[in-house]
Parts: structure tokens; C-alpha cells; sequence
């Protein structure tokens, strides 16, 4: 499962940073102003946004192909990242909805299953070590008892 994010999230990341590049070679050939903007100021914006987020899906990428190699749960920074993309995620798919339709969301809603699935299944108890008690055991050598009253004799 980690496998398929792995790959889904670097198709990702091809794609982001290639329809923003698109984007941005048609704002540069439109040469039109919106609102007053320089349309070169729009065009490279544009580019250089697909270029961080392809690079922010290829690295949450590399996390997910990492968690499939080593077969252990994210840790650290790795764990915030897959965290944040399905932030990511849960957000664009809101957006697409609205912007672009169903299929869109349904795909963005996917993606962030995956995501969750990954965290989850690797989020799992891992076996007591022999110094550990197991469960049900104490640690120490029991409750104390109080001491015993002195007999009167």
C-alpha cells in the first residue's frame, strides 16, 4: 500500500509541476494584465509554484517509498510531511468540488485515503521487549503492604 502512494504521489508531483508550468507558458503567450498584474510576474509565480509543489508531492513521495522499503512507520519530520499532505489533500479535494466537479474530488479523497491508510497501518503496537512487563504484569515486586500492628503479648 505504501508502494501505490509512493507512485501516486510522484505521478502527482509530475503533474502538478507540469499543468503549472502550462499555465504559466499561457499567461506569458496571452500577454494580457489581470486586475493590473504584470503578466510576467503572473507567468514565473506560476511556474515557480508548480515547481515547489511537484517538489513538496516528490518528497512526501520519497517518505511513502522509504515507510514501503524499511516497512516501519514514519517517524519525525517524515510523519509531519504525510500529515500535512493529507491536510493537502483534504483541502484541494474541498476546492475541486466546487471548481471542477466530482471526479476531482473523488480523486482527491483517494489520495488522502491513502495517506491515512499509510499512517494508520503503520501506526500499529509493537511487541514487548523481554525487559518489558506485559500487560497485566507489574513492574516492581507488587502493591506494598502496610506493616503489621504490633501484638499486644
Amino acid at each position: 500500500m505504501a508502494w501505490i502512494l509512493a507512485l501516486v504521489l510522484f505521478v502527482e508531483a509530475l503533474g502538478v509541476a507540469a499543468l503549472n508550468w502550462f499555465l504559466g507558458i499561457v499567461v506569458d503567450r496571452q500577454d494580457m494584465s489581470l486586475a493590473g498584474l504584470d503578466p510576467d510576474a503572473m507567468s514565473v509565480s506560476s511556474k515557480v509554484g508548480g515547481i515547489v509543489f511537484g517538489l513538496y508531492f516528490a518528497l512526501c513521495g520519497v517518505v511513502a517509498l522509504l515507510v514501503a522499503l524499511r516497512d516501519r512507520a514514519p517517524a519525525g519530520f517524515g510523519r509531519i510531511l504525510l500529515i500535512s499532505v493529507a491536510v493537502v489533500h483534504g483541502l484541494l479535494g474541498a476546492f475541486a468540488w466546487g471548481l471542477v466537479g466530482p471526479g476531482a474530488f473523488v480523486s482527491m479523497v483517494v489520495v488522502l485515503a491513502l495517506v491515512v491508510l499509510l499512517l494508520m497501518t503503520y501506526d500499529r503496537m509493537e511487541a514487548p521487549s523481554e525487559g518489558r512487563p506485559e500487560q497485566g504484569e507489574s513492574e516492581g515486586p507488587g502493591p506494598i503492604a502496610p506493616p503489621a500492628a504490633p501484638s499486644p503479648s
